[in-house]
């Protein structure tokens, strides 16, 4: 009995050695993306420089309390903790699955309480039945099938972990571009409140001038107009600036509070850095949603293989070893001991076409991945020439607003030393006011314009991004970090 033991154990070692030895294909390689990627992009600047901006690329914008809302919302946004708690998911998904690559087994104890009836009328034995057996199983994986399951549950916590990275930029460059927006509603607001100033001077000037008979009261009244005119925005800017403060309270994870505007600097577009030049246009492969779209393609390429070896025979085998005895005191005696060894063979016959249209429909979900991954890459190509694009014409016209600007405040000047000389009607200074203070707007505007398309550019680009802490999970002791 022993040899049989021995016999029947080698047996399964050798089985579990030459698991998964056959491999059915297909080996990823990765999808060509039937353009010619250029060595740099079109709109980069010219010269030799490194990628734009570092792990913490937002101090560009040289602001401390920029960096202190960052990092905040890296550490207690919801949504990127929930992403994180779908990445665990992903990970006691592929535990399950690799699992099945493992014999297992299980304990067994019962007791059977039966009557045997005797040969003459009345007559019954009573008779107990004590087992005990460990039952074990084990799939041998002679196409790969359970590795390639396996490693198909491993991609999908790389995809996962990608996507996590992908939200948390997403959320990030949300937050800057909201920030900078509430800077340039700050700097709006003292435009408003500059204009609001000169309007009601000049109401005074006009009102003097008319109570000593030298206009007439259309200047009054006009003078009033601009002023109410001016007042109009104050409500909207402050409500718009509210409304950003309460969004960017709950990216943080805080409850939506709002707080007084503060003073901007007229200057404060200048504390931007300009772009490094050599863009290398390999950069873009460094972005989360692309490494994710490539998981998922080696994923879907993994689960091919596994629908070609379920069209295939598995063999599964199956044993036990135990005690059966009568009495429960001699259940662990040698002479009761029971074991079994068998070796099952399962092959498909007919399915009516059931397993077959699996493994179809394997190949056409990876096709549609490979469609999904070019699609991404040619999708991050296009948003950062148009970010380089839009980087270059938005400085020119920079370079125009702030001509416009020192025309406007020339003309201002001019046409109020001409009313006062008798030369103009008010009418030509209020409209001179009213286009000055209309390009100081202008401008922040821009500025708003150059500094999001910063953000856009970062993030096009998907390189230098500081990232949430790696999701580390721990099993049996051992803590893997993504």
């Amino acid at each position: 009995m022993k040899h049989m033991i021995f016999y029947g154990v080698s047996a399964m070692v050798i089985f579990i050695v030459l698991s998964g030895c056959i491999n059915l294909g297909p080996d990823y390689t990765p999808p060509d993306l039937g353009i010619q990627t250029p060595e740099s992009y079109e709109y980069a600047p010219t010269g030799t420089g490194l990628a734009v901006g570092g792990d913490r690329w937002w101090e560009v914008f040289g602001d401390s309390e920029l960096n202190l809302l960052v990092s905040e919302i890296l550490k207690h946004n919801w949504d990127i903790k929930q992403a994180a708690a779908r990445v665990l998911e992903a990970r006691a998904f592929y535990v399950q699955v690799r699992s099945d690559r493992f014999p297992s087994l299980s304990i067994s104890g019962s007791k059977d309480r039966r009557q045997i009836s005797g040969g003459g009328v009345g007559e019954a034995t009573i008779v107990d039945r004590y087992d005990l057996s460990a039952p074990a199983s084990f799939e041998l994986d002679l196409w790969s099938r359970l590795a390639k399951a396996s490693r198909a549950a491993w991609e999908d916590i790389l995809q996962e972990e990608e996507v996590r990275r992908t939200l948390a930029q997403t959320i990030v460059a949300e937050a800057i571009t909201l920030y900078l927006e509430m800077e340039a509603l700050e700097r709006r607001l003292q435009i408003a409140a500059q204009s609001i100033e000169a309007f009601r001077l000049s109401l005074q000037f006009v009102e003097t001038r008319y109570q000593r008979g030298l206009t007439s009261v259309l200047d009054v009244r006009q003078a009033r107009r601009v002023l109410a005119q001016a007042e109009t925005v104050v409500p909207q800017f402050e409500q718009e600036m509210g409304i950003i403060q309460q969004q960017l309270s709950v990216l943080r994870g805080r409850y939506p509070i709002t707080r007084p505007a503060r003073r901007q600097p007229e200057d404060y577009f200048k504390r931007l850095a300009p772009v490094p030049p050599g863009l290398p246009s390999d950069l873009l492969m460094r972005r989360p949603d692309i490494r994710a779209a490539e998981e998922r393609l080696k994923a879907l390429n993994e689960r091919v293989g596994v629908a070609k070896a379920d069209r295939l025979p598995t063999i599964t085998l199956t044993g036990g070893y135990g005690w059966s005895s009568n009495e429960l005191n001699e259940l662990l005696h040698r002479e009761n001991v029971a074991w079994n060894l068998t070796a099952g063979l399962l092959q498909p016959v007919f399915d009516a076409g059931r397993l077959k249209a699996g493994q179809r429909a394997a190949e056409a979900r990876y096709q549609q991945g490979v469609a999904e991954y070019v699609q991404t890459v040619l999708d991050a190509f296009g948003e950062v020439e148009s970010a380089l694009l839009t980087r270059k014409l938005q400085l020119e016209r920079r370079e125009r607003e702030l001509k416009f600007l020192e025309e406007a405040r020339a003309t201002q000047q001019v046409a109020q030393e001409r009313y006062i000389r008798g030369l103009v009607i008010y009418l030509d200074v209020l409209n001179a006011q009213i286009t000055r203070f209309q390009a100081e707007d202008n401008l922040a505007l821009v500025d708003l314009a150059i500094m999001r398309n910063r953000v856009a550019l970062h993030r096009a680009l998907g390189g230098g991004w500081a990232e949430p802490e790696p999701v580390a999970v721990k099993e049996d002791g051992i803590f893997f970090n993504f």
